[in-house]
């Protein structure tokens, strides 16, 4: 399950945006948690790294894998 770091959420509705952009990436089965107070998200499937990257990249959020 790939996690992402996402700096610049601020509250509920950037969680929403970030779920949302996320779930629109081909071969995501599942967002999982995505979370304010840590800045990560999970996400479940077979999309690339690289593709969700850009995807929260568009909702306006910088992202990068966690290590």
């Amino acid at each position: 399950m790939p996690r992402l770091v996402i700096e610049g959420m601020t509250c509920g509705h950037c969680v929403q945006a970030v779920s949302k952009a996320l779930a629109k990436v081909p071969g995501v089965t599942r967002v999982g948690e995505v979370s304010l107070e840590r800045g990560e998200a999970a996400v479940e499937g077979s999309a690339t790294v690289e593709a969700l990257l850009a995807a929260v990249r568009d909702a306006g959020y910088e992202a990068r894998a966690a290590d």
